[in-house]
């Protein structure tokens, strides 16, 4: 079995470099059984990061979490989100406590700002903050924040990860985001890292992925992988896609792979606003 390498937190959490997301999840009763059985398979090969929120399905994808992680708990690291109109002092709690009966648990163990709202950032963290000292969340963080937004929470505040999309075509990040996440030791978790499979029939990818052997999602995958300081929560709705995508783990892209990947997919040349989906 490929070994699963780890990517730390500021607070000294460790976690699988490779996780699991859950969006556009638990919207098809005729699915259900094979998305649960999706995600209790990557829960057997470690990928035990599973990303989910309360916008997902409305909480669809929260309860379908819940179900897959039954009896199997204290395997799973389970990170959800809190929508920007939820998040005053009020607003997180009830939608903590909301998350956590969907998701059939005492405890959310990331729990994330999904984006940036207007309400006060020093509020949302205060009751962040609140929400670990009751125990009901084991830390939080941020999603979908550029290096401006950083900068403007509260003094000493520091968020365990920033969620953002980031693949072969959305490397916008690299130019100051990610350089930002470093100088802080906050890793930076990708959300859509194969654009939601509408990258996966580019002709540069396709072309490596046949010359090597793999599969395009799995270049796509091993190389947002390529960081040290990234976790990456591709949605795979079948046991045989997670499985493609821990494969991954253990492919190297050489400097010639990662050249003809740049020519093909080029890096920025200067700062580019975030890209959300």
């Amino acid at each position: 079995m490929t070994r699963t390498r780890t990517v730390t937190f500021p607070s000294g959490v460790q976690v699988p470099a490779l996780g699991q997301g859950t969006w556009h999840m638990g919207n098809d009763p005729a699915r259900r059984a094979e998305e649960i059985a999706a995600l209790r398979r990557g829960l057997d090969l470690g990928l035990n990061v599973i990303d989910t929120a309360e916008m997902y399905g409305n909480g669809a994808a929260e309860e379908l979490v819940g179900e897959a992680m039954h009896g199997r708990r204290d395997e799973a690291f389970v990170v959800s989100k809190v929508l920007p109109f939820h998040a005053d002092r009020r607003g997180t709690l009830d939608a903590c406590r909301a998350s956590l009966r969907r998701l059939r648990t005492d405890r959310i163990d990331l729990y994330l700002l999904h984006w940036r709202g207007s309400v006060p950032l020093d509020e949302t963290v205060e009751a962040l903050e609140s929400l670990v000292a009751q125990g009901s969340i084991g830390s939080w963080g941020v999603s979908n924040f550029d290096v401006d937004d950083l900068a403007d929470l509260p003094e000493g505040a520091l968020p365990q990860t920033d969620q953002v999309l980031y693949n072969l075509t959305r490397r916008g990040p690299e130019h100051d985001l990610f350089p930002r996440c470093r100088e802080l030791a906050v890793p930076v978790m990708a959300y859509s890292p194969v654009e939601q499979g509408r990258l996966l029939g580019h002709e540069a990818l396709t072309s490596l992925a046949s010359a090597r052997g793999w599969t395009p999602a799995q270049v796509a995958l091993a190389w947002v992988l390529r960081r040290d300081d990234v976790i990456a929560i591709p949605k795979a709705g079948s046991t045989a896609h997670v499985e493609e995508n821990h494969a991954a783990l253990g492919l190297h892209l050489t400097d010639d792979d990662l050249r003809l990947l740049d020519e093909a997919f080029p890096p920025p040349s200067r700062k580019q606003p975030l890209d959300i989906l």
